[in-house]
This record gives C-alpha cells, sequence and structure tokens, in this order.
C-alpha cells in the first residue's frame, strides 16, 4: 500500500483533522490540485535531518524525520495518538514534496 493510500484509508475525519491543523499551524498550504509544503515545514525537516544525520540515522524511512520535526515543534503538547494522526498525514504531502509521489 502506498504512503498516499495510507494516509487516506482509515478514518477520513481524522485524516482531514490533522490536515486542517497542520493547515493552521503554517505546515502546509492548499494548492490548486494538492496540499504543498511551507518554507515553515521545510526548515523543521531540515532541522529534524541534521539532527537525525549527527545521529547516524540510516534514512530509509521518512516518517522519522516527519515525527522528529512534529515532536520538536510540539514539545509535549499533543498526545501520541495525534502526532501519530500528524505523522500519517503528512507523508503523502512530504513525499510528494521530494518527488516520491505523485505531484497536483
Amino acid at each position: 500500500m502506498s504512503a498516499e493510500a495510507r494516509a487516506v484509508s482509515g478514518n477520513e475525519n481524522e485524516t482531514n483533522t490533522a490536515l486542517a491543523r497542520l493547515e493552521a499551524d503554517g505546515f502546509i498550504f492548499r494548492a490548486p490540485r494538492a496540499w504543498r509544503t511551507s518554507r515553515r515545514w521545510q526548515q523543521a525537516m531540515a532541522r529534524a535531518a541534521v539532527a537525525l544525520y549527527e545521529m547516524g540515522d540510516a534514512g530509509d524511512d521518512l516518517r522519522v524525520p516527519i515525527a522528529l520535526a512534529l515532536v520538536e515543534t510540539y514539545a509535549g503538547k499533543l498526545g501520541d495518538e495525534t502526532l501519530a494522526e500528524l505523522v500519517e498525514a503528512m507523508l503523502p504531502i512530504e513525499a510528494a514534496a521530494l518527488g516520491f509521489g505523485p505531484r497536483g
């Protein structure tokens, strides 16, 4: 199952809630045909990538830097379940931004 399919499978309401939060917090914005990452999100991902590189992370799972960027941003303000929903909602958007998925 593709990352995009995983993000939209399950509870559609949870995905829509996660996307609305990511948009409200300035991490994504709606382009004419797809969600796009914002400069704020790109900066958070860059910080996460550097931290993971310094820790020796292999970099083979895109969810790891996404999760780190979100955990650092929300710093204890959100529960694990909510963070997991945000990671799953962001995964196909970030994959597309990096050229690993369909772009709208």
